[in-house]
């Protein structure tokens, strides 16, 4: 018998907030957090804009030492772990540390680490590379020095799956939990690759908005978009088995119910044109949570505003959901705080979780210009009351990774 998992806590570091409750207030609002870059000079660079995490103090949650040895993707995770765990309620000193694991990935790591330590090298040659380029850079130190933080010492992974890391991260925590290797989980992705080379890089790929127009930058589904807005910041749930959370009279979120991974097998970073992987994922979430297409209230979709995700993710939908595609509800959290990569479905389950919780789902800033080829139910008009029991959060990663979660209200 697999165990049930619930939800119980949430923490989060994102564009338009730096607490889940900050975080979903502003989606509610319809908040963009979308701007000039400041971290560095783009009067070379085609792309102005980006969705910059906004008075993150890292002392607020680890000592100037400690933050010192950590990179931003490390020291956003930390945040969004320590909120989890203390909205969860748990005393790790209480609970045995060994059955409270952590599943955080980064799509990147630091490359802030890589920029600095490399022009360290062709200026003084390999003498002058810091001790630390390693430990600061490599993706897994954010489980790791989550965990060093915390004091968990169960099964500690760093899923890397680019712009699915974070939806994998947390359904790779529920079946540990299923299966009893963990009782307690701390989950979601972090990312910070706001720096000169990932900018390049990105628009070298064409993958991001020239647009120098905050409310028209990121506006997925829309029919002028031109490309994803680069976000930040982390998303960390605390994922608990549902036993254990009864026992200690936690509040309880929502339960996750399902998760589907597959792969394209098709193309580095196009997905899959007929969007079968995507599906594949969406009906294997379906599956494994036991609800069938016409019982999914929401979907929380990828939507990262470039023509081919939008379109493919578009038809994926159509093809999972069958007839309930007309009259399921979609949105995208990129809208607002854009793409957040390996962070994005740790956010973007956040906003499902509390999108239960309120019985209120946000709706897709920016959107303008309908697209007569993508035409599902798209919340356009800021936020909507709604009856909300079942809902399904996607994550499309270069590479062709596919992963979906099925999360619904929480009952006895």
């Amino acid at each position: 018998m697999r165990r049930r998992v619930v939800v119980t806590g949430l923490g989060a570091v994102t564009p338009i907030g730096n607490t889940a409750e900050q975080f979903w207030e502003a989606c509610k609002e319809g908040k963009i957090g979308i701007g000039p870059i400041t971290k560095f000079d783009t009067a070379d660079y085609k792309v102005k804009l980006a969705a910059e995490v906004k008075d993150f103090d890292p002392k607020e949650y680890m000592d100037s030492k400690t933050a010192r040895r950590m990179e931003a993707f490390c020291q956003f995770a930390v945040a969004a772990a320590r909120q989890a765990l203390e909205d969860s309620g748990i005393q790790v000193g209480e609970e045995d540390p060994y059955r409270i694991g952590i599943s955080i990935g980064s799509g990147i790591g630091s490359l802030q680490t890589m920029e600095r330590e490399h022009s360290r090298l062709l200026a003084g040659g390999p003498r002058r590379v810091g001790p630390m380029l390693v430990p600061l850079m490599i993706s897994n130190m954010a489980a790791g020095n989550t965990a060093i933080q915390l004091g968990c010492k169960g099964k500690c992974i760093n899923v890397v799956t680019a712009c699915a890391t974070g939806t994998h991260s947390i359904g790779e925590a529920f079946r540990s939990i299923q299966y009893g290797e963990a009782d307690m989980m701390l989950a979601g992705g972090t990312e910070a690759s706001i720096t000169p080379i990932g900018v390049a890089g990105f628009s070298a790929l064409t993958a991001l908005s020239p647009s120098e127009n905050p409310q028209r930058a990121s506006i997925p589904f829309d029919r002028e978009r031109n490309g994803f807005v680069m976000g930040e910041g982390a998303g960390v749930v605390m994922l608990e088995e549902l036993e254990h959370a009864k026992a200690r009279n936690a509040h309880i979120y929502a339960e996750l119910v399902g998760y589907g991974a597959t792969c394209d097998a098709y193309h580095i970073t196009s997905p899959a044109e007929d969007g079968s992987g995507a599906a594949r994922a969406m009906t294997e979430a379906m599956k494994d949570a036991g609800v069938t297409p016409e019982m999914v209230d929401y979907i929380n979709a990828h939507g990262t505003s470039t023509h081919h995700n939008d379109l493919f993710e578009t038809r994926a939908i159509h093809l999972a959901m069958g007839d309930a595609a007309e009259n399921v509800k979609i949105s995208s959290t990129k809208s607002m705080v854009g793409h957040l990569l390996g962070a994005a479905g740790g956010v973007e389950f956040i906003a499902c979780v509390k999108s239960i919780e309120d019985q209120c789902l946000h709706g897709t800033a920016g959107y303008r210009e309908a697209d007569e080829e993508c035409d599902l139910n798209y919340l356009v008009n800021g936020c909507e009351k709604a009856e909300v029991d079942v809902v399904l959060s996607n994550s499309l990663g270069f590479g062709g990774h596919n992963a979906t979660l099925c999360v619904r209200k929480y009952k006895e």
